[in-house]
């Protein structure tokens, strides 16, 4: 991007930036004002992925205020994701949150993929554990059953959005570590190698809460990231189970929409 187009997106920001503020209401301090003017311009699509906002000094100009003041908004669009502040480059949008679907039928790749996003996954490790609690009585198994668990990252429009754990029944999938690695972390894929065609979600639940050190490292999270946690159950229309999923995706790269479909 050369100097003059930056500017061109400097000025054009600096008219919207001024429209938000002068249309918001008049609550919270000065640096929220202009903090939520500007995350309503980035949701709304004024500024796309990548594009630069206008600088802590023009704004402060703009709009009388000091330049702390507006070094702090941008501080507090940093901290939810929405930018990344960069010295000697400015303050770049980092990104739309993606639309991910949750309905009967959810998979990963289906479902970016009607979003028009390319989206992949890394299985990370498979080990074997024994079902307990809620595991046993969910996945319809004895306590003390082996149960295969299946760590993998999932990455859409090349960023990693989620980090997951599959579930299942090692006696109704034996050898499925083998089976979900030859389908390149695709579990729909991999049932299919045991002549499961389709499946649905029976249950989802979303909750939100702070990373773990772990998930902050692999999605790439500052320290105390928000993440929201899926965790859901996979079976058959006849509501036999096939695995629980419990996944933490990047609050900041996904939003959750609820699909009525049947």
């Amino acid at each position: 991007m050369n100097e003059s187009t930056r500017k061109r997106g400097r000025d054009a920001g600096a008219e919207i930036v001024g429209a938000e503020i002068a249309g918001a209401a008049s609550v919270g301090p000065r640096w929220q004002q202009i903090a939520n003017a500007l995350a309503a311009s980035i949701e709304r699509g004024a500024y796309t992925d990548g594009s630069i906002l206008p600088s802590a000094a023009s704004i402060a100009e703009r709009y009388g205020v000091h330049r702390h003041t507006a070094r702090q908004a941008f501080r507090h669009l940093e901290e939810l994701g929405l930018v990344s502040v960069t010295r000697g480059r400015g303050t770049t949008v980092t990104g739309q949150r993606i639309p991910y679907r949750i309905g009967r039928r959810v998979s990963f790749r289906a479902n970016f993929g009607a979003a028009g996003v390319k989206a992949a996954g890394t299985v990370l490790d498979c080990r074997l554990a024994e079902a307990a609690g809620e595991t046993a009585v969910l996945l319809g198994v004895a306590t003390g059953d082996p149960v295969w668990e299946i760590r993998m990252t999932s990455r859409a429009a090349g960023a990693a959005v989620s980090t997951s754990v599959h579930t299942l029944s090692e006696a109704r999938f034996p050898a499925f570590d083998a089976q979900i690695i030859k389908a390149k972390a695709s579990t729909t894929a991999a049932f299919k190698a045991y002549g499961i065609a389709d499946y649905m979600r029976l249950e989802t639940r979303l909750t939100a809460r702070t990373a773990t050190a772990s998930e902050a490292r692999i999605l790439g999270l500052k320290r105390n990231g928000v993440v929201m946690q899926s965790f859901a159950v996979d079976g058959l229309e006849d509501g036999t189970p096939l695995q629980i999923i419990t996944s933490a995706f990047a609050a900041d790269r996904v939003e959750f929409v609820l699909s009525q479909e049947v």
